[in-house]
């Protein structure tokens, strides 16, 4: 059930109504009108506290004596009936979009009634039929604090049309057991499209005794919010809607959540440790999350390899440190204050961590931290002499490339790992950096290479994930265009995902796979852009900083 947060509000509304909104009204329209001068907007959210006035519709009836049902909160439904059933879906797999305290759900079993079926569910309502029943399985966002809870979620139809029209949740709990805290106490909570005229959508319950029922009240507030937002998917699935950013492209969400929150508890007392001014909630958590997803991302890609010979003390509580890591280890290029490095290092992945400048947190890191983070400024244009060795310190044969937020190195990363035949590498751009110069959206001789050779059709940018809007004319979107195409240019199959962390910095860009054809080409390529630099003068190294001499 989508559900409790403390001080839960609606969303904000919208402020105007749509052309159209008569035909909508009446359920005659399917989707927003073409050709007009405005374009339709969402109907204005307008709901009413169902005790404000007398119940000209009746609540739902169940089977059972002993359930009374209360209306809680309606509003004007503003799609049709027959997007009902899309509308609530949602609310059944996704629980987590409604209250920060759910991390997902898990469906458990599925149950679909033929419509000539006699068999019907416990607790069934009088005038409906079960259409189907969704067993699942609420996870908290915090297992040490809340509890999972297992819920039944029975979408009916009205008896007189066969038209689903109601969604139920009800909580499943074993004896003697309570309602966490983020679950509303109600034994029932039902969402109805009412046919009447005009439509309405409303929320009842079967309410737990003694709860508070004022418009102050915790279940208000979140009947709703609840309200709110099968309002807004409603018109999202009458205008088609389409989520603009998708996440978990690479790694499936439920495996990342589930190895995020071990590591969470694992290094989470470094928020009350941090040494830099820096706000710790992002940065410890950002990085937490980054590493989670290298750490799973290195077992997709170097699954069937040797496998480590680590530190296995923790058995199976740490069965990352049996999983496969890059052969040659890794590099975070531009490492900051030090943590990912520092997280991946005690987690026993074997790498290196290199920046301008040693930070405040290095000298409190452990030792085997402290000798992984080394201050270096990196040369890229000494690719251009043949003088054989890798320019790059720390960087062994197969490692794989970190760039996080790596700014001036962020478009070197894929033809560093190309000239060095990394195992691969994962960027995440901030600052938008060509090789000496700031980007900037109009060609210029800073790119260094003619990329047009590369498709740049609707097809390849639709594959980066770039989210926002729809021409990607803005300068981060062209600049991650840009990116992509030179990743591809190197021998770079590109991928790209949007990662689950406490930033609007994000997306990431992947390289793990070679192209199929000579990695010659790819080399003698990335030498062509390293020379191009060189030969335009512009490029400077930076100077380390600070405690460079300590380290």
């Amino acid at each position: 059930m989508t559900l409790c947060n403390d001080g839960l509000e609606p969303a904000g509304m919208a402020t105007s109504m749509p052309c159209n909104i008569s035909c909508v009204r009446a359920g005659l329209v399917l989707q927003p009108t073409l050709g007009m001068d405005q374009p339709c907007v969402r109907p204005r959210f307008t709901p009413s506290p169902c005790d404000t006035h007398p119940h000209t519709i009746l609540p739902l009836t169940s089977t059972s004596q002993d359930e009374e049902w209360l209306p809680i909160v309606s509003c004007p439904a503003d799609f049709p009936l027959g997007l009902f059933e899309r509308a609530v879906e949602q609310l059944i797999h996704h629980p987590e979009y409604n209250s920060t305290l759910i991390l997902r759900s898990e469906t458990l079993s599925e149950t679909f009634y033929a419509h000539d079926t006699d068999d019907t569910p416990p607790g069934d309502l009088k005038s409906h039929r079960p259409i189907y029943i969704i067993h699942r399985k609420l996870l908290p966002r915090r297992p040490g604090r809340d509890a999972a809870l297992e819920q039944r979620c029975t979408l009916y139809a009205s008896t007189n049309d066969g038209t689903p029209c109601t969604l139920v949740l009800s909580p499943l709990l074993p004896p003697g057991a309570s309602l966490p805290y983020y679950h509303p106490t109600v034994r029932h909570l039902a969402f109805r499209h009412v046919p009447c005229t005009p439509p309405i959508l409303r929320i009842e319950g079967v309410v737990l005794p003694d709860t508070p029922l004022d418009l102050n009240s915790r279940l208000y507030r979140t009947a709703l919010a609840l309200l709110e937002t099968l309002h807004r998917y409603g018109w999202g699935a009458m205008t088609h809607y389409q989520k603009r950013v998708m996440h978990d492209c690479v790694i499936p969400r439920e495996v990342y959540q589930d190895l995020y929150l071990v590591m969470r508890e694992r290094y989470k007392h470094l928020v009350s440790e941090w040494k830099e001014s820096t706000d710790p909630l992002k940065h410890v958590f950002e990085d937490i999350g980054i590493a989670t997803y290298l750490v799973l991302l290195w077992k997709q890609s170097f699954e069937g390899t040797e496998q480590r010979s680590g530190d296995h003390t923790l058995g199976h509580n740490a069965p990352w440190k049996d999983w496969p890591q890059p052969p040659g280890g890794f590099l975070d290029l531009g490492c900051g204050n030090g943590l990912l490095t520092h997280i991946l290092v005690s987690e026993g992945y074997h790498g290196h961590g290199i920046d301008l400048r040693a930070r405040a947190s290095w000298d409190h890191y452990p030792e085997h931290t402290r000798a992984a983070l080394q201050v270096h400024a990196l040369d890229p244009t000494q690719y251009a002499t043949d003088d054989g060795p890798s320019v790059v310190p720390y960087l062994q044969s197969g490692a794989f490339l970190i760039g996080n937020h790596a700014d001036e190195l962020t478009p070197w990363l894929p033809l560093i790992a190309t000239l060095e035949h990394a195992s691969g590498y994962l960027s995440i751009p901030c600052c938008a950096w060509s090789f000496d110069e700031r980007f900037a959206r109009a060609p210029t001789t800073a790119t260094f290479a003619d990329l047009s050779a590369v498709d740049h059709d609707d097809v390849f940018v639709a594959r980066l994930n770039l989210g926002g809007e729809g021409g990607h004319q803005s300068q981060y979107s062209m600049y991650r265009i840009w990116l992509a195409k030179l990743s591809q240019w190197t021998g770079w199959k590109v991928e790209c995902d949007t990662l689950r962390i406490p930033s609007t910095r994000n997306w990431a860009i992947i390289g793990r796979e070679r192209l199929g054809e000579d990695s010659h080409v790819y080399v003698e390529r990335a030498l062509g852009i390293v020379r191009a630099v060189v030969k335009r003068g512009a490029f400077r190294t930076r100077i380390p900083e600070g405690k460079a001499g300590n380290h």
